[in-house]
């Protein structure tokens, strides 16, 4: 008898196989980290090392298989969600010949070559594609052919991450446009790939497979991976989709309008649109959502995770140590302690991430600023809340940005990710917004939203939109505070002019960006 479904989420630190009941709980999940080594020889590059990743993958569903004692037989389906932007390049044999993970950089000269070609083609491109060239891969494949040619003269294939899974599994070979649109070589409009685009770039054409679209049932496991994984031989294969827009799923959010926020150690700003339409200002991604008919506009705020973990062991030491001893998280004991600073932390400001600016994406160099020196006021756990209250004015502004391309922005919005575990982020987040702010059970939401594409896939699920609802249960909402939120939005106005000019001095070569994209001078 059915009874489970199978996600294999790839992400960028660790793959992991996790087993659903068709009631959406989550039954085992068995993980793997895995890392991915810069070559010496390309300073920025991130390979992907799929021989050792697909035994890992491997590692897990066996793994997977052997903790819970369930038979493979009672697996209904099977899909996979990866870390977007990640490519793999085959042979005509279909061997993987070349494959990098998500933000390799190695990239700088080849952006600086494209530019040159037409200096207005990124634009142009963008209105197409939803794309820049910051984190697509034209210059990834531009860079192999110049870099790397014999590689680049065997490419007969390429895919991304989650594809290759599939691939692996099955020997079928297909791209799903969640994560196929994250190329830049994709129609947002067709949901297809654009080979005229890879044309204009000076690569080549006809390496890109055929695009079926998220929630298909494509193949079936075949026995020679069944022998590897330690699954059943015929088990449906269902395709997935990239990891914000299956994370968008298992958040329920699925609908025109709606709006997710998750917060790792990237925050992503996510909003659903019905049509996929472009910002005329190039500032905002669009992509493909792994709903059919459905787009996201995309915003990314850089690095607040890092932000907060680097504070946490710089300065937070003696709460690392009595969280020890009382057996809880040292972000409990700061967050306890960070509530009582009042909004605004007294005027406090930040430079960590910019608000997004796709087409010329670049982020200034950190600082604290607007502090004085009393102790009482200014202490560790007022910089540890203006980290918080500086990255919910960042999702702020992503909301704004959105709503000038489109005229329209949300009336709740979903946050979801490790962030979403601090209350306190969370109340100050709907404080900025001036929105309720809803909290799922399921933090983690990716591999739920592809357990879910897996079910529809095979008949489990009527349809996406319908499952999502009712698989995901809400823990909690907060209410914005609305004399808070006056504070916010006068210190927003402040970072914004302050942010500028900080990004000046950065850009003058005086103090370093935090990060800027390949090619920017």
């Amino acid at each position: 008898m059915k009874k489970y479904l199978l996600a294999l989420d790839a992400g960028t630190g660790s793959i992991r196989a996790v087993l659903f009941d068709f009631n959406g709980n989550q039954i085992a999940c068995v993980q793997h980290e895995w890392d991915h080594p810069q070559d010496p020889r390309y300073p920025g590059s991130m390979d992907f090392d799929w021989v050792k990743n697909w035994a890992l993958t491997c590692e897990c569903t066996l793994g997977l298989v052997e903790e819970c004692g369930i038979s493979p037989e009672e697996i209904a389906a099977v899909s996979t969600t990866c870390m977007r932007e990640g490519i793999v390049l085959y042979n005509s044999e279909g061997k993987e010949i070349w494959a990098c993970a998500n933000v390799d950089a190695r990239s700088n000269d080849e952006v600086g070559e494209l530019i040159n070609i037409n200096p207005d083609m990124e634009r142009e491109i963008y209105k197409i594609s939803g794309e820049t060239y910051a984190l697509g891969a034209l210059p990834r494949l531009l860079w192999v052919k110049n870099k790397e040619p014999e590689i680049y003269r065997e490419t007969a294939h390429v895919s991304m991450i989650n594809d290759w899974l599939i691939y692996k599994l099955t020997d079928v070979m297909a791209t799903e446009p969640s994560n196929g649109s994250t190329t830049g070589i994709f129609n947002l409009k067709t949901r297809d790939w654009d080979p005229s685009i890879a044309l204009r770039c000076g690569i080549k054409d006809d390496i890109f497979t055929n695009t079926v679209e998220c929630g298909t049932l494509i193949a079936h496991i075949s026995e020679k991976a069944a022998n590897e994984t330690g699954l059943a031989a015929g088990t449906p294969v269902v395709v997935g989709g990239g990891d914000a827009q299956l994370g968008s799923i298992g958040v329920g959010v699925v609908d025109n309008n709606q709006a997710a926020i998750f917060g790792g150690s990237f925050w992503q700003y996510e909003y659903n649109t019905s049509e996929g339409k472009t910002d005329d200002k190039c500032r905002v991604r669009v992509n493909c959502h792994a709903v059919p008919g459905m787009w996201q506009y995309e915003a990314l705020a850089f690095k607040p995770g890092m932000v907060m973990r680097w504070f946490r062991d710089a300065f937070c030491q003696h709460e690392k140590e009595i969280a020890k001893e009382k057996g809880v998280d040292a972000y409990d004991i700061m967050n306890e302690k960070a509530s009582k600073i009042p909004a605004g932390s007294y005027g406090m400001l930040c430079t960590f991430s910019d608000v997004m600016n796709f087409i010329n994406w670049r982020h200034a160099s950190p600082a604290f600023m607007n502090f004085d020196f009393e102790p009482d006021k200014f202490n560790k756990y007022t910089f540890y809340r203006a980290i918080m209250e500086n990255t919910a004015l960042v999702a702020y502004g992503h909301v704004q940005l959105v709503k000038e391309a489109i005229g329209k922005q949300p009336e709740t919005v979903v946050f979801a990710g490790g962030a979403s575990k601090s209350d306190l982020w969370c109340q100050i987040l709907a404080d900025v917004l001036g929105v309720p702010v809803k909290v799922p059970v399921v933090k983690e939401a990716t591999a739920l939203g592809c357990s879910i594409l897996a079910g529809y896939g095979v008949g489990i699920y009527p349809s996406i939109s319908q499952a999502s609802k009712e698989l995901v249960k809400w823990e909690n909402t907060f209410t914005p505070n609305i004399d808070n939120h006056r504070v916010y939005m006068d210190l927003y106005s402040k970072w914004r002019d302050v942010y500028a000019q900080q990004l000046k001095i950065s850009d003058q070569g005086l103090l370093n960006h935090m990060w800027k994209a390949p090619g920017l001078s």
